[in-house]
């Protein structure tokens, strides 16, 4: 099958486009293959596509929809409601985003919740951080961080959880927000030194707010961290059966204020 990418960025390092990358050599290797729109049999989008008149089916691919009250959101969901209507088929990263997704755009005939996955033989091929203080343990997070991925909360609760010798390493550009000895920014690092840092990490940090299916938290339960996360969104699905899960309140799925969590 040859397959259109729509909407993809491949030299991208963001949610959607670093998925994208992990997603494409297991393609190839199992006999597909990407082409232009011309000689596609099937299109692939990520979340919106800019084209209306599309000759081939396509099938689009959601990690969440807008609905922040700081910006005008239905003016933001437009075209991804058009591509939704005008997809043969959905995929959804989450039970919480297939609930999202259809509380605000109505049912898809066609639509299926599919996981986020990981990268293993990236991940196999990444060898740990070196830890060079004996003793130390590696907490760790990720993101590209805004005010809804709660940066501030997760420095917050490594340091109320915290042994003597364990350091929080915070990967993702970043100003030094809380200034501690047990608290290093890593700036942006590459996929194979994020494996790194989660192989090292006994705990992964990720209290973001109503998060559809991070891959950041993928990645780091398939490298071995325990992840800590809250009830909030999508994260508790993927995190794992031995994952630190916090009660918060439920979401009634009506337009807010994403920032101010």
């Amino acid at each position: 099958m040859k397959i259109f990418l729509e909407n993809v960025n491949l030299n991208s390092s963001n949610g959607p486009n670093s998925f994208a990358n992990k997603l494409a050599p297991p393609i190839i290797k199992s006999g597909h293959s990407f082409s232009t729109q011309q000689q596609a049999d099937i299109s692939l989008c990520f979340i919106e596509s800019p084209i209306s008149n599309l000759s081939i089916p396509r099938v689009q691919r959601l990690d969440g929809i807008y609905y922040n009250t700081r910006f005008e959101y239905e003016i933001q969901n437009k075209n991804i409601k058009r591509t939704y209507d005008n997809s043969e088929g959905v995929i959804y990263q989450s039970h919480y985003g297939k609930k999202l997704i259809t509380t605000f755009f109505g049912d898809h005939p066609n639509g299926e919740v599919i996981h986020n996955g990981a990268d293993l033989r990236s991940i196999a091929s990444s060898p740990a951080m070196k830890n060079d203080v004996e003793g130390r343990r590696i907490w760790s997070c990720a993101a590209t961080w805004r005010p809804h991925k709660r940066l501030p909360e997760n420095i917050r609760y490594f340091l109320e959880h915290k042994s003597e010798k364990d350091i929080l390493l915070i990967a993702g550009n970043t100003p030094q927000i809380v200034k501690d000895a047990s608290i290093y920014y890593m700036g942006n690092l590459t996929q194979k030194q994020l494996y790194s840092l989660y192989k090292a990490s006994e705990f992964f940090l990720h209290l973001g707010f109503l998060d559809c299916c991070p891959n950041v938290v993928v990645d780091a339960r398939a490298c071995g961290a325990k992840v800590i996360c809250t009830t909030s969104g999508g994260t508790q699905e993927i995190a794992g059966p031995n994952a630190i899960v916090i009660e918060e309140p439920e979401w009634d799925f009506k337009p807010l204020d994403l920032y101010n969590p």
